[in-house]
């Protein structure tokens, strides 16, 4: 399986929150408050008790409930010990607006799980 797309953004940003392995950061029906961005670690995104993918250093995900305001469709375990940026509404809607990189690295992984997804469906995955 190919890894995610991931983004380059938060290269030189100083240095995120610290999360230990095992933490439950959100769970699916959440409030979506925030999208994070991984700079050390990998996180375990669940849907129904099943990995669907795991994120690792500049993978993005929680984006979807900034993008649409909706509850959260999946629930984010820190899979190792993880720094990661949290990225509230405001600093992402301004990234965006003013980051083409960062909106075209958005695009580029809504399309990656699409693809798995269709993917999976299919049997394939």
């Amino acid at each position: 399986m190919s890894m995610a797309p991931g983004t380059k953004v938060f290269k030189h940003a100083s240095t995120g929150a610290q999360y230990a392995a095992g933490v439950l950061l959100f769970s699916a029906g959440d409030v979506g408050d925030a999208m994070y961005v991984v700079q050390e670690g990998a996180v375990e995104i669940v849907v129904n008790g099943v990995i669907v993918e795991t994120v690792g250093p500049d993978g993005m995900f929680g984006e979807m409930a900034l993008l649409d305001q909706s509850p959260r469709s999946t629930t984010a375990r820190i899979a190792t010990d993880s720094v990661l940026h949290r990225v509230e509404p405001a600093q992402f809607m301004m990234m965006v607006r003013q980051t083409p990189y960062f909106a075209m690295d958005l695009v580029r992984l809504l399309a990656f799980r699409l693809r798995q997804m269709n993917e999976r469906l299919e049997g394939r995955g």
